[in-house]
């Protein structure tokens, strides 16, 4: 059962997990102006606005938008720009089957809203996300340049933050009621390092997902957060972080390299740093962006010493929210285990730091996540067999 929000009215259904929002709106809702075409993302046929912002509902699932705002070609009926594009394509002969169109005028509608003024050339790169087989655009490009003209002559400015800032499917964030507040810090962060100004410019943040995590280290809780200090070694302990300048007063920048097969992303970044002595607990909040795929991140990590007979267990409460390109690659079951993984590797870096055996060698290391990932698999295919050994069939 997933509730959400489809042309501002609240619903709620039962979707399996492979369904796609397409799939859900037709056969669910009856909103069968969304079109399938490709069922691959290409063509947009089946755009729909997500959170107020161009997607493709045949490659995006149902039940990720638990909580989203999902607009319809339906839901333009009364949307004054939406009137004037239907207009215009009349006008301009814009439509012949009109199989694309559903698709393409919320796409159209994207470009008016944000496009400063009718460039040919913007138009046509806006729209190129959405294909047509029967006008060869002419009249698509004239319809949409002229709602712009019009409406420019008018006076009537295009949105600052409207639109989607790249071509191509996006996702949605989870929602709650301050989405829109909380997702604007994302959006607005600047791309360099150099561009965050203060340790107050590194907004707090609500995460989109979670992870719980714990391990344990040979050592007193005393030396660990002492050793938790020392941000530059704490960052040479973790695979792929390294810092890009000496560490600040509750500030420090850095870059985090990842690798997942062919996908390669750099995000730079700042975080702040606060600490709590008297529970020896401390939290990182940080901001960061890779500029190759136009991704951004927030995260943020809470960490808690407890005393153990062996020595220390460290307690860490892991928040992040991603959105952009890499956004559509995350799954947060792998996610999660590819963290346990990650997390696993830090903690021997960092008792063997502690131990005074650590080479001392700062150099980042690529975060492979194919290689955690393939650790992972042989982990579990060896679960799986151990389950069907002959000692174990014996025994049952």
């Amino acid at each position: 059962m997933i509730a959400l929000t489809v042309n501002q009215r609240a619903v709620q259904a039962l979707a399996e997990p492979r369904t796609n929002l397409a799939d859900f709106v037709r056969e669910k809702l009856d909103l069968t102006g969304t079109h399938l075409g490709c069922e691959h993302g290409v063509c947009g046929a089946c755009t729909v606005l997500l959170d107020g912002v161009p997607a493709r509902s045949c490659i995006t699932y149902a039940v990720a938008c638990e909580g989203a705002e999902v607009t319809t070609i339906e839901g333009l009926d009364d949307d004054s720009v939406t009137t004037e594009l239907r207009a215009a394509f009349t006008r301009e002969h814009a439509l012949q089957c009109g199989y694309c169109t559903p698709g393409m005028l919320v796409s159209a509608r994207d470009l008016v809203l944000r496009l400063p003024q009718a460039d040919e050339r913007l138009i046509r790169v806006g729209l190129s996300g959405n294909l047509c087989r029967c006008t060869g655009y002419v009249g698509i490009v004239r319809a949409v340049k002229s709602v712009i003209e019009a409406r420019r002559a008018r006076d009537i400015a295009p949105m600052p933050d409207g639109g989607r800032k790249i071509l191509g499917p996006v996702g949605s964030g989870r929602s709650d009621a301050d989405r829109t507040e909380r997702m604007r810090p994302v959006e607005s962060e600047p791309t360099s390092p150099e561009a965050v100004g203060s340790v107050a410019s590194i907004p707090d943040f609500t995460p989109a997902t979670v992870l719980e995590q714990q391990f344990t280290v040979a050592h007193p809780p005393e030396q660990v957060f002492a050793m938790f200090d020392d941000i530059a070694a704490v960052a040479a302990c973790l695979p792929g972080a390294s810092l890009t300048a000496p560490p600040k007063s509750e500030r420090v920048e850095g870059a985090i390299r990842v690798k997942i097969g062919p996908i390669a992303a750099t995000f730079l970044g700042a975080a702040r740093i606060e600490r709590n002595p008297v529970d020896m607990s401390g939290r990182i909040v940080g901001i960061g962006n890779d500029r190759r795929s136009r991704s951004s991140t927030q995260g943020e990590i809470r960490y808690r010493l407890v005393p153990i007979e062996q020595g220390t267990r460290v307690d860490l409460s892991i928040g992040y929210t991603l959105t952009g390109m890499l956004a559509q690659v995350g799954r947060p079951g792998l996610v999660r285990d590819l963290a346990a993984r990650l997390i696993a590797e830090f903690a021997g870096n960092l008792d063997r730091r502690l131990s005074g055996t650590s080479p001392g060698d700062t150099t980042p290391v690529e975060l492979n996540g194919m290689a955690l990932l393939f650790s992972l698999l042989r982990a579990r295919a060896a679960r799986w067999l151990g389950r069907f050994s002959p000692d174990k069939d014996s025994a049952t």
